[in-house]
């Protein structure tokens, strides 16, 4: 079971990320002491979403296709329209996914986020959560979809909005402690 202080945590995004979903889990859980680093599939800084705008931009640590996932405890997924619906088009993004939701490792997504979830077909007869307007999409997928802040079956953790982060990331921090979770089919 490892303490948030000694997790290595990977978040995945691209140009068009939610910036409160990625900026508040990346500052909060370093805050706690967790080792955080952004994957995207180019080398280079991505551009934030922010109130109906292009907003600020975070650095890219490592490219998608060169993750290995033995290296880090969980995976966080920022929301926003456009983030997702480009990461799920992009195979070496799919993979990094796959690879974590098969693992039994935590995996975190926010508002538009589950799309990569349904990519991965990892949100069939779960309980989760998600933006509204993907909701459908969601219960297609084969998801047991509900209107609550934070949603988690068996490690998978999911959340609606901004509004949710502190849940989320709380969550996120209860389920790294926890360990690892039964494998999941993926």
């Amino acid at each position: 079971m490892p303490f948030i202080d000694k997790s290595k945590i990977l978040i995945l995004a691209t140009h068009g990320y939610e910036r409160s979903e990625l900026r508040v889990p990346l500052d909060e859980l370093k805050k706690r002491g967790a080792q955080v680093k952004v994957a995207s599939v180019k080398k280079e800084p991505i551009k934030s979403w922010d109130n109906k705008n292009w907003g600020d931009t975070v650095d890219v640590d490592l490219l998608a296709k060169d993750v290995n996932i033995d290296d880090f405890d969980a995976l966080v997924l920022p929301g926003g329209q456009i983030n997702p619906d480009i990461l799920r088009l992009e195979e070496d993004a799919m993979r990094v996914v796959r690879e974590f939701v098969r693992s039994g490792k935590v995996v975190a997504a926010i508002c538009h986020a589950p799309w990569l979830l349904i990519e991965a077909d990892a949100v069939r007869g779960r309980n989760a959560t998600s933006y509204a307007s993907i909701k459908t999409d969601m219960k297609n997928a084969g998801a047991h979809w509900s209107d609550e802040p934070v949603v988690t079956d068996k490690g998978i953790i999911t959340s609606r909005n901004p509004g949710d982060l502190q849940p989320f990331v709380n969550k996120i921090i209860e389920e790294i402690e926890e360990g690892r979770h039964e494998t999941r089919a993926a």
